[in-house]
Formats: C-alpha cells, structure tokens, sequence
C-alpha cells in the first residue's frame, strides 16, 4: 500500500519522543526515502499523543504573516459600530465580535463567551452546485478600512492550501497509505482562516471564572495550521501524560494539530488536539496576541470511512464531512 514501507506504523515501536517535536519539512521535500521515512514515524507517533508538532522548513515568508497582523490589528482598533457593519455568523465571513463563540460548548460545557474577536475568511473560488455554493462559498468580506487585508490574506491563503496538501501527503504516509490518501479529497476544500485578536483586559474587562481566550475544545477538520505569537496567556495543549502545558513555541514554525474529523478518519489513531488559550495574565494584564489559523477541510460531499485495523483502532460509521462540520460549527454559536 505505501511506497515508504520502511514507516510502517505498525513496525515495532521506536524510541521515546518528546510529546510535540519539530518537524524540518525540508528533508522531507527534498531527501532520500530514509529521511522521509523518519519524518514519517515521528509525525505517526506525534499525533497519537498530543495530536500536535511544530514545522519548519516550510518557506512562508515571515514578513507576509507580520504584514497580515499589522493590517488587521488597525482594523480591530477600529470603533465597534465600524466593525459591526462586518458581523458574521460563526463559520461565515467577516467579524466575529465579543461573546460571539463559546468552543467549550463542543465538549459539552457551558462556559463564558471566548475574551477575543475574530476576522473570517475563506476560499473565493466558488463550487458547481449552487446549494453547497450558497452554503460553504459566500464571497468573502473585505473590510474597507483595511485595504491592504485582501492581498495580504489571499496571498497567504494560497500558501497555507499548497502546505495543506504537503501535510496530507505526509500523513497518508505517516500512515502507511498511499501519499495521496488524504489529499485527493482536497481538490475544492472549504477551508477556513480566521484571525483572531486577544486583546488585554482593558478591552475584554476581567475574566469571569472559567473564562478564557478560547476555551477548551478540539478542532473540527483535518489539519490546522496556527502562527501564533508567544505569551503568558497563550497556547495550551493537554495529553494524558501531563495534562494541561504550555504548547512549545518556535516564532520561525507554524503550529499544526489535527481535528475530529482527521482523527476519525483514522479510526482514532491519532487524536484530536485538545487545546485552550489562557485567558490575560494577571500579572500582564495588558498582553495582546493575535494568531493567524487555517482550518483544513474535505471537498464538500466527502464520504468520510475509518481506516481499518490494524492502523485504525475505532470503526466509525462513514459519515458526510460538511454534515459533520455544520453541527460542530453550530455547536459552538453563542445563542
């Protein structure tokens, strides 16, 4: 099945990792079948813990995601009256105000609104069927204060689907699949990408108990990619080993993680990557940070079916990927 049957997942165990290692995507782009064979097994063992690991090696010009920040941060600063004529719903495009999400409620918990504003964005090249179009394709809206967004944000997200692809490739094969197992159901992807601002608590107020910058969920796709900046009241990341941490950073990688539906995909092999952003510290109460996240997502109408033992470990019921993800996104709506 695979071409790199050297990675074999179910090959005797290799050595102890860390939790969420790094990952240099230059040898896998361009080394011998060693090096991606490697690569491959410590990405398998990666998201069977954490469901997470940090990659370089990617070619992202950092100067196109601090361009990105520097334009939507001159929007956030903008008055909310400006901002509301931009008002989204969750999963739509424009502004996510205040008290607009909750991602606790996806696992079932009733928590405070998340301390953070969003911009939404997604694909802009429509789909043939005029229902999933009028569904999963809105145009995007741009925001006019902002002018320099647009560029900005459809240059990066032409990156980010050509990243994508990589990542599912190597999956497939962290997997012993063939390469393309994944990424053959991401010819029309409805991707997603938010930016999301955290300002500090002369902004939110004072954080209720059990409120956070996000609260604890999983995501709701395949692979997400984050470029997030470093803080006190950052990125957290829970295993079973050692519960809640600080999730490492490198300000030259991009964060990745997979979601429910990647990890059901297979048959619960690799786990879906809990994680929460800690609400302003109290002792920087001040502390703004604003990540940059692309959701990777399935061509609508994707038949999603387990992988079977000995690789997969829970035969789920196929199941409709857009389906799926309406009721994840509508889980977490503040009403």
């Amino acid at each position: 099945m695979s071409n790199t049957t050297s990675s074999d997942p179910t090959s005797a165990a290799a050595p102890a990792a860390p939790r969420i290692p790094t990952v240099d995507l230059r040898p896998w782009l361009s080394g011998d079948a060693e090096a991606r064979a490697d690569i491959a097994r410590t990405v398998d063992s990666a998201l069977q813990t954490a469901g997470f690991l940090l990659v370089t090696g990617h070619g992202v010009d950092p100067a196109l995601r601090a361009g990105i920040r520097e334009a939507a941060r001159a929007f956030f600063a903008l008055p909310a009256e400006v901002k509301e004529r931009y008002t989204a719903k969750v999963g739509g495009r424009g502004w996510l105000g205040p008290g607009a999400e909750a991602n606790g409620y996806s696992e079932g918990t009733e928590t405070p609104p998340d301390l953070k504003e969003s911009l939404t964005f997604a694909t802009h090249d429509p789909f043939d069927d005029p229902a999933v179009n009028a569904e999963w394709y809105a145009p995007n809206v741009w925001p006019a204060e902002a002018p320099e967004l647009r560029r900005l944000c459809e240059e990066y997200l032409d990156r980010m689907a050509e990243l994508e692809k990589e990542l599912l490739t190597l999956l497939g094969s962290a997997l012993g699949l063939q390469p393309d197992f994944f990424s053959r159901h991401m010819d029309h992807p409805t991707y997603g990408f938010n930016i999301n601002w955290y300002p500090g608590v002369e902004v939110v107020g004072e954080p209720e108990p059990g409120q956070f910058r996000i609260g604890p969920h999983t995501d709701f796709g395949t692979v997400t990619i984050l470029d997030r900046q470093a803080g006190k009241g950052g990125l957290q990341v829970y295993t079973d080993e050692g519960g809640w941490e600080d999730a490492p950073f490198d300000p030259e990688a991009f964060t990745i993680n997979i979601g429910d539906l990647m990890a059901r995909w297979t048959g619960d092999r690799w786990r879906s990557g809990r994680h929460r952003v800690l609400p302003p510290p109290a002792d920087s109460p001040a502390e703004e940070l604003m990540s940059l996240v692309y959701f990777g997502e399935c061509t609508p109408g994707t038949i999603v079916e387990s992988v079977p033992a000995p690789v997969g470990r829970v035969a789920y019921e196929a199941f409709d990927s857009h389906v799926y993800l309406r009721g994840q996104l509508d889980s977490i709506t503040v009403d």
